[in-house]
Formats: C-alpha cells, structure tokens, sequence
C-alpha cells in the first residue's frame, strides 16, 4: 500500500488538463442576524476517471462544495472550472446522486431512468437500449416494472444510480448517497459501486462521513476542517481493487484516515458530527 499525506492543498502546475478544478474558491452565506462562512479558500482537482472522496465534519461545506460544482449555487470568491470553462449552472455533464433517491413514485423503474433521457431529446429506440444497459448494470434486470414503494432503500438507490449514469455525465456528484442505508446494504452497494465505476470509466466526486467507505472507494481522500470549510489533508490511495470493507489493509487505512480527523471530531459538538468507521 502506498499512502501518501500532503499538508496543504495547492493546485496543481498542470491543473488545466484535470476535468474539475476549484481554486481558492469560497462561499458565504448572509442573513440579518448571521454572517456564516461555508467554505474558506478551497483549491482541489479531480482528474478524468478519478474517484475522488471528501470527508468532514457535519456543516464544513461538503454539500455546498458539491452543489458548486454541480452549479446549483456559485463561490463569492475563487473559481470552480470543469473542462478548463466556469461553472455558471447546472448541466448534464455533471448529475447529482443524492443521499434521498430524488425518483417519481408514479413512475416505474424504467419509466425513472428513462426520464433524463426524454429530458435530453434522445430517441425512443436510443432510450430503450440506454434504459436497457444500465438497469442491468444495477442489478434491477427483474424490476423493470416495480413501483418505487415496492422497492427497498438499497434498490431505490439503483434506481437513481441507473437514471444518474443513463445520460452519460462526464461526472458523477455522490452526496453521501449510503447514509442512510443499513450496514449490510451499504456493504453490498460499495462493491457494486466499484464494479460499475471500473465497467464505465466515469468520474466520480464523493462526499462521505464514513473513513471505510472512502478508504474503500476513494483514489484519494480530502479532508476538510470543521467550518469554515477548509481543505486539511490530501490522502492517495494506492489499494488493490476490489476492496472489501473488512480488508486489513482497509481497516488500517480507515484508522489512518480518521486520525487525521480526530482532533476536528471532538471540536464539533453535535452527535452527527462523529465519524463512523
């Protein structure tokens, strides 16, 4: 295993080739009692074919992070560039999976991972071979046809796993999509998860409060501070793949990723603010 720590995130000299790149880029929000920094000067980039994982504390930033990259709000300083352009909204090239499946109840299985392909104007027989490949590739082959009330929480996820990578994005946003899956579904989901990531090549963006899935998944880890969100440390991961959450190797990464939080987890007062291993 090769593990390597870097203090202080700085943009890379060739930052312009990587698909996402934030640079010094930070967000307020103000109201008229309060005046909240989210994000403080935060530089990363995430390459084509990346799996990239971002861990910290409960309000560091990591949902506002993502929603600036996914153009759903914009930074009041710095730049977040994809393909070397501004980000200025949202876009097919980069689709948001969230930790609630965002699906249609009145819809079935096909008819929601058909919908963003209606959306981009694909034809009907472009759409079904679409719909086909990646209701496959989620393991839902025998639920074309099942309502959203008929699935489990896992299944759901598919779902919108499936309506997510059907339109093609050239990144993938994961707002702690497992969160609220139970541990064996959430073991379940990450090895198919790194099955479907290594079958379709895409780039992927994580954001996660448990270290074993981002030691699992992760071909590097950020970790942010606690607000302002701030950039603390860069990890690289070099683990063979597949990896199983019960790997020593991933074990011991697990505990080294969370040493790295361990003075933030005891500065954050809430519950939720804990990490889980």
């Amino acid at each position: 295993m090769v593990l390597a720590f870097k203090p202080r995130l700085e943009p890379e000299a060739d930052g312009a080739s990587a698909l996402l790149e934030l640079r010094g880029v930070s967000r307020r929000f103000r109201t008229k009692r309060h005046d909240t920094t989210a994000l403080d000067n935060v530089s990363l980039t995430v390459e084509r074919g990346e799996f990239v994982c971002i861990v910290g504390p409960s309000g560091c930033g990591k949902s506002t992070l993502l929603n600036i990259v996914g153009g759903l709000d914009h930074p009041d300083g710095g730049q977040a560039l994809f393909d070397g352009r501004p980000i200025t909204r949202p876009s097919a090239d980069r689709i948001v999976v969230f930790q609630e499946p965002a699906l249609y109840p009145w819809l079935n299985v096909r008819a929601n991972v058909d919908l963003g392909l209606k959306m981009a104007g694909k034809k009907r027989k472009e759409r079904k071979e679409l719909v086909d490949r990646f209701i496959e590739l989620v393991n839902l082959k025998r639920f074309t046809r099942a309502y959203m009330h008929e699935l489990s929480g896992g299944m759901r996820q598919r779902v919108q796993l499936a309506r997510a990578l059907a339109v093609e994005p050239r990144m993938l946003l994961m707002d702690e999509p497992f969160a609220a899956l139970d541990a064996q579904t959430r073991d379940v989901l990450q090895q198919e998860l790194q099955d479907i990531w290594a079958r379709t090549g895409a780039t992927v963006l994580f954001v996660t409060h448990n270290v074993r899935e981002a030691a699992i998944l992760g071909d590097r880890v950020f970790v942010m501070t606690p607000a302002p969100g701030r950039m603390k440390r860069e990890i690289t991961i070099d683990l063979p793949r597949p990896r199983a959450p019960e790997s020593h190797a991933v074990v011991d990464l697990a505990a080294r990723i969370r040493s790295e939080l361990e003075h933030d987890i005891y500065a954050v007062s809430k519950p939720e603010g804990s990490y889980a291993i």
